[in-house]
């Protein structure tokens, strides 16, 4: 059985349908998204992004136009953008690529961009658009919260196959070890499990959507495993010693991470201590993820697990993030973030533990919030009986 990672035209007029409502409601024209993110949300078209502009501009009424370097424009063909695709001969170029815009589409009274924007390119839209009051406006951000049932099937494909990635690096490990010679070295582990989550899309997936990290994450052990975002280096897996494989691909530019902390050899009593909290916060922590409840009160819920441990001196982080189109992106499991969950928000549940010295604990799942409660889309294992190697 093949499978599509391109999303159907319904979900793209879905999508303008539901920005444009927000629009309305706060009396714009048009809006100017350069996020490479919500260009993606809107049009389809994924790209690299650099320092020429790339941009869909979305007028209250009328078709979507796709601002693209020329050098841009057959791979935006390629892809089939839902958008009338305009090209600028180069950046900075002797016009302004938004000067290029303004003179193929009506110029607005009322426009916005997203925050996001910076302030060099807020500035080139108001030399090109002289006549149109700008604001910011966060409307796709708004709705790229809650994802369509098409996403979500993007979300439980990509989760499956970084569960399997999870098992690859496993496998790799458990050979190393009953062949009695060196363990890998965290780049090789991290090369390992990437390769074969690539292989898996490529040999099942059609019309594969090229994404600047298509499969990846973080690999460390021991002691470097204690910086939570420490890239993986030429240090070997030592026998006693903990793990993690912090692991994700997108399926149709759709994220998730499955992340587990896996322990080479029988755990001593400390590390049953550590990862045990870890694992019982991670548990709380999901099943907090209802509709209804705030995402900083979830994030409480699950800290407090590990703080009532007496292990909160060595937390690092929030509970978690929103997954989307963004690897990270809004809401934010954490204190200060007052927004409702809600039915199609899907999330990280990652609590973690950090050791200085020694190691670091995580577990993460990719978590959908539905209207019966949370559910898991990764699914690899999390007792302390399943991570031993």
């Amino acid at each position: 059985m093949t499978f599509t990672q391109r999303l159907p035209d319904a979900f793209y007029a879905g999508a303008l349908a539901r920005v444009r409502e927000e629009m309305a409601a706060e009396d714009l024209s048009a809006l100017l998204l350069d996020d490479p993110l919500d260009v993606a949300y809107l049009t389809g078209f994924h790209h690299f992004p650099n320092e020429r502009p790339v941009a869909c501009w979305l007028p209250l009424d009328g078709d979507p136009v796709l601002l693209v370097p020329d050098l841009e424009r057959e791979y935006a063909q390629d892809q089939r953008a839902h958008a009338e695709i305009v090209a600028y001969p180069e950046f900075p170029g002797r016009r302004s690529p938004f000067a290029v815009l303004a003179g193929h589409v009506r110029r607005p009274a009322t426009a916005a961009y997203a925050a996001s924007t910076s302030v060099a390119r807020a500035r080139a839209l108001a030399e090109a658009f002289p006549g149109t009051r700008w604001s910011t406006c966060e409307a796709v951000g708004r709705v790229r919260l809650r994802k369509t049932p098409e996403e979500i099937t993007l979300h439980e494909e990509a989760a499956r196959i970084a569960d399997a990635m999870l098992e690859a690096g496993v496998e790799l490990v458990r050979a190393a070890v009953e062949a009695g010679g060196e363990l890998p070295a965290e780049t090789e582990l991290a090369s390992h499990v990437i390769a074969h989550g690539a292989r898996l899309m490529y040999a099942r997936h059609q019309d594969v959507v090229v994404v600047p990290m298509l499969t990846g994450g973080l690999v460390y052990g021991g002691p470097n495993s204690a910086q939570p975002h420490r890239l993986p280096g030429g240090d070997r897996l030592r026998a006693g010693e903990t793990f993690m494989l912090s692991l994700g691909c997108a399926v149709g530019g759709r994220f998730v991470e499955s992340e587990r902390t896996f322990v080479i050899g029988e755990p001593t009593t400390r590390q049953a201590r550590y990862y045990e909290s870890v694992r019982e916060a991670q548990e709380i922590g999901t099943e907090a993820l209802v509709a209804g409840l705030t995402c900083e009160e979830a994030n409480r819920r699950c800290l407090a697990v590990i703080e009532e441990a007496g292990l909160g001196a060595y937390i690092r982080h929030r509970q978690g993030h929103g997954i989307g189109l963004g690897f990270h992106e809004p809401p934010w499991l954490s204190d200060g973030d007052t927004t409702e969950l809600a039915p199609g928000m899907i999330l990280s549940s990652e609590p973690g533990v950090y050791v200085p010295g020694h190691a670091g604990y995580r577990i993460s799942d990719t978590v959908l919030v539905t209207e019966s409660g949370p559910r898991r889309l990764t699914a690899y294992p999390r007792e302390l009986t399943d991570v031993i190697i």
